[in-house]
């Protein structure tokens, strides 16, 4: 299947807003403020070269928000349409995500993922990244509107 991919840009915000509420596991990862036309610009300018999205036929099909701190890094959002999986494109955005960062001169990254997304947690495996089982993940909310968590 022929497809494109593109740096990620604010311009592209509703089409990915789109794409993640289309999908149960990426509408449930998604928070009131952070992920807002806002939220998605800040982090679109702290981190201009390391999200990308890959476009089919002029619609983005697969995106990756990938950042980092300086030191390390992190996938904060992946999803690729549903019609569109087991095509291998979540691997080439992961692809060119680590690839962004190593440039930068991160050498780790790390990834959040709902333990009870089967599916997501096997790609990841099969990515490479490790279940780490000596963390725990904490996690405080500064802004009332935004959920704590499980």
């Amino acid at each position: 299947m022929e497809y494109t991919t593109k740096v990620v840009t604010i311009d592209d915000y509703d089409a990915i807003y789109e794409l993640w509420i289309s999908t149960e596991q990426s509408k449930r990862a998604l928070n009131p403020v952070d992920d807002t036309r806002e939220g998605i610009e800040r982090y679109l300018k702290r981190n201009p070269n390391t999200c990308f999205a890959a476009v089919k036929d002029g619609k983005i099909i697969g995106v990756i928000l990938t950042g980092h701190d300086g030191r390390r890094a992190i996938i904060h959002h992946m999803c690729v349409h549903k019609d569109y999986r087991r095509m291998g494109i979540a691997a080439h955005l992961v692809s060119l995500a680590e690839n962004a960062l190593k440039e930068e001169g991160i050498q780790k990254i790390f990834g959040l993922v709902f333990k009870d997304n089967d599916p997501a947690n096997a790609f990841w495996e099969g990515q490479g990244y490790s279940l780490r089982t000596n963390l725990n993940y904490r996690n405080k909310s500064l802004n009332d509107e935004i959920p704590a968590g499980e």
